[in-house]
């Protein structure tokens, strides 16, 4: 996965887990998602800067269409082991613990969407 991909996905993380989060019925998945989707722009934001301050300007951001009525149990687990893989792929050890921290994020969310719900 390219450092643009990546950068997307957290953006596509955001969006959908922000769209679960208002069309969910159960109130412990509404706070579960609600934490993720606002946490994931400080997290973004850190890696993308950080990355910027050492090999410039990101290019080539990819979008995606919103995507409704997944599972966002799926989602996370998919998107958790996307992540895992590009975090090896990373050299530098600030970025991986932005990748680490991230994944934190991910796998709190999960526990709260599988055992709080």
């Amino acid at each position: 996965m390219k450092v643009s991909e990546f950068a997307s996905l957290l953006f596509e993380i955001e969006v959908v887990t922000h769209i679960a989060h208002l069309q969910t019925t159960s109130f412990a998945q509404h706070m579960a998602l609600n934490d993720i989707y606002q946490g994931i722009v400080d997290h973004r934001d850190s890696f993308i800067e950080s990355y910027q301050g050492k090999y410039g300007i990101i290019t080539g951001y990819t979008t995606t269409s919103p995507k409704e009525g997944i599972d966002p149990v799926t989602y996370l687990e998919a998107s958790g082991k996307q992540i895992e893989d590009f975090r090896l792929t990373l050299t530098c050890g600030y970025l991986q613990q932005i990748c680490d921290d991230i994944l934190e994020l991910i796998n709190s969310t999960l526990y709260k969407l599988k055992f709080l719900s």
